[in-house]
């Protein structure tokens, strides 16, 4: 059955997702059509730029949609980005990045979708099992995909919701389309916690992220603005893109069933389980913490050198996995 993306409140609040905090959110079934097909044809069209959203009551943390998005400069600007509650940025091959962008309520169309990594893995793991919209995989990953926790929605298993945007090159033109995708399986069982900024950070209005291959600066106006290989990042739903919360995430990287892509580049695999450095930033300010996540199941958490909590602010979060 397809899924309908809504909106909802959840018992005593209403919150995002941030890193792992899923909004009051409900997915329910569409009783008027089938589901989606196991079909690797699509269709030939432009982006929608639209969104929706309606309300309804949410009893418990639901799920979420990740998707996998192209950040090469042939893919910008992309369709989501600005919309995403959470955006997760990984190193990949030759240096690039590729994001996973997290919604509650997705926009009507996101991309350009690419390859999942066996970082996503682990990573969404947090969020229960997740719908994990992508292009496909290395064979090496077909197996560890089935075993995880994700419902896959690629072409192959739901090929109705994709289609390729003729006014782009490939592969930087598959897009999809929520409503069309299958429902999660299941939401988070944990969120960390938001709250009002702690004393102890620097004031800060600029901040960089360096990747071989891709450099991100953020700059502080009310929120953090994001820009990408030196030019504003934009998304074709939104307009400028921006987060309340900026996470530089010092993560070590090693090689797993993919040892290389076909170019012959390391396939790299960022370890988001255990523990390490990081900065926040929020409110103008950075805090200079220690990240933590013992098991899968689990949202980072993020902590002073006291061992105090440093909570997120609410709303829209990037998280640079950046290796140590």
């Amino acid at each position: 059955m397809r899924a309908k993306w809504q909106v909802g409140a959840a018992v005593g609040a209403s919150v995002l997702v941030v890193a792992g905090i899923v909004a009051a959110v409900v997915i329910t079934r569409d009783r008027g059509g089938p589901g989606a097909v196991g079909t690797s044809s699509t269709s030939s069209t432009s982006p929608s730029t639209t969104t929706t959203s309606t309300t309804t009551s949410a009893p418990r943390l639901p799920g979420v949609l990740a998707v996998k998005v192209d950040n090469a400069p042939a893919a910008r600007p992309q369709t989501g980005a600005g919309s995403a509650d959470v955006v997760f940025v990984e190193p990949v091959e030759g240096g690039l990045t590729r994001l996973v962008l997290v919604f509650s309520t997705p926009p009507d169309v996101v991309g350009p979708v690419r390859s999942a990594r066996e970082t996503d893995l682990d990573l969404l793991a947090q969020y229960g099992s997740p719908v994990l919209a992508h292009s496909g995989s290395a064979p090496e990953l077909v197996a560890l995909l089935a075993e995880s926790g994700v419902v896959r929605a690629s072409p192959a298993e739901a090929g109705d919701a994709f289609f390729r945007d003729p006014g782009r090159p490939v592969p930087h033109n598959l897009y999809v389309r929520p409503d069309r995708l299958p429902a999660p399986a299941a939401g988070p069982t944990r969120a960390p916690t938001t709250g009002p900024a702690p004393p102890g950070g620097r004031p800060v209005t600029t901040w960089s992220v360096r990747y071989p291959a891709t450099g991100f600066d953020l700059a502080w106006a009310g929120a953090w603005a994001v820009s990408v290989d030196g030019s504003p990042m934009t998304s074709t739903e939104s307009g400028p893109v921006s987060a309340a919360n900026v996470v530089v995430q010092r993560v070590p990287v090693g090689t797993g069933a993919v040892a290389e892509d076909t170019a012959g580049s390391p396939s790299p695999v960022a370890i988001t389980i255990g523990s390490g450095a990081a900065v926040v930033l929020r409110d103008g300010s950075a805090f200079d913490v220690t990240w933590s996540r013992p098991t899968p199941s689990e949202p980072t958490r993020f902590a002073a050198a006291d061992g105090s909590e440093v909570p997120l602010a609410p709303g829209r979060t990037w998280v640079f996995l950046v290796p140590e």
